[in-house]
């Protein structure tokens, strides 16, 4: 009976009455309020895309329906009288409500931060993605744990056990993705030291490609075949990487040989030759040209210029415009290259006794006997 009497009471219904319009007309107010507010900063940053207007006019687009209503409802509650339990248990709404709503903003300002870098300014390239998606991550990571543990301290709920349990089990889980969690730090690595970035033409090993994809546990390269190569970040920071997108100039050393017979005065001539060749050359810039030594069975050039480009089409141009100048000048010169040579002896001709110092004649040795093979030399 008593609670047929409850569901009767006038003041009950006059109270959840008044709850009910209050909660509507709170709502409608803040919706226009804060609709107003949204279209008025989308309206100020139209053309100034990646300042704190646009910044800010995208977090105030992300206020949650669900929570401006909530908001109203306790706002509403608050107008009738309402015993002491029931006021701490608003209180303790207001701080979920409010909190989850601010980690909404912050949520949405922290994505728009890591995109706007990516981007870049204008569209343009900016910051490492991968660098930016981690510190995006972490971030992210920090505030809803935060905001998760503050709501639960708030409720009565004690979080040291929960927090020491959550330091174990994240140890656990360390040790056992250890690989991965190494292919990750090694990814953070990449985005703040940038040894290459998305792009670059690198050298690794027997791997020779463009760098396509930088990614948390591995690095993806298109090879010069055309195949894709995918390689563990961590595995790649442990070789030597050639990064050629950063060479400005290539310093190119070659050699060359002519053959023996060929006069001292030619010899000076041709190092001379060579320098006028590489100084006529168009984005070749002359270092050196020296005859070197004696080899096996020539006299040995070395070369270097450098080439001022990176571009490896443009440095095979030039070096095939240095050759085959090289080429006509040396037979302007009656310069002969230099080529393998080997003098055969037939069987039964004479050899030369060998003759070996502090020894008496009648020791020395005559090689002609008993030779009857062919004897290779090489000049």
């Amino acid at each position: 009976m008593e609670q047929w009497n409850m569901w009767l009471d006038r003041d009950l219904w006059l109270s959840i009455g008044i709850v009910v319009v209050a909660t509507a007309v709170i709502y409608t107010v803040l919706r226009t309020v804060v609709g107003i507010l949204h279209k008025r900063l989308v309206t100020w940053s139209q053309g100034k895309e990646g300042n704190w207007q646009h910044f800010v006019a995208v977090v105030i687009g992300r206020t949650s329906r669900f929570l401006l209503l909530a908001f109203s409802l306790l706002l509403a509650l608050r107008v009738p009288d309402l015993p002491g339990s029931w006021q701490s248990a608003l209180s303790h709404t207001w701080f979920v409500a409010l909190a989850l709503q601010i980690a909404l903003w912050v949520d949405t300002g922290v994505r728009l931060w890591s995109r706007s870098l990516v981007v870049g300014k204008h569209g343009g390239t900016g910051y490492n993605p991968v660098m930016t998606t981690i510190i995006s991550i972490m971030v992210l990571i920090v505030v809803w744990s935060v905001m998760l543990l503050s709501i639960l301290a708030n409720l009565g709920v004690d979080i040291t056990a929960l927090v020491a349990s959550l330091g174990v089990g994240g140890i656990a889980v360390a040790l056992a993705v250890q690989q991965v969690l190494g292919d990750v730090f090694a990814s953070l690595s990449i985005g703040v030291d940038k040894p290459f970035e998305i792009g670059d033409f690198v050298v690794f090993g027997e791997v020779a490609g463009s760098i396509e994809h930088i990614g948390l546990k591995t690095t993806r390269i298109r090879s010069l075949s055309g195949e894709q190569v995918v390689c563990a970040n961590a595995d790649l920071l442990r070789q030597i990487v050639h990064n050629y997108k950063r060479m400005e100039t290539r310093r190119i050393v070659f050699k060359f040989g002519v053959s023996y017979d060929t006069p001292s005065d030619k010899v000076r001539r041709v190092s001379e030759r060579v320098g006028e060749i590489i100084r006529a050359t168009p984005k070749a810039r002359f270092d050196r040209a020296h005859f070197l030594g004696f080899d096996e069975s020539q006299l040995t050039f070395e070369v270097v210029y450098i080439v001022e480009s990176s571009d490896y089409n443009q440095y095979m141009d030039i070096q095939q415009e240095i050759n085959l100048q090289l080429l006509d000048a040396l037979r302007e010169l009656d310069v002969r290259f230099a080529l393998p040579r080997r003098d055969l002896r037939l069987v039964g001709e004479k050899m030369p006794t060998l003759k070996v110092a502090g020894l008496p004649q009648h020791e020395q040795q005559d090689d002609s006997a008993g030779h009857d093979q062919r004897l290779p030399r090489f000049n």
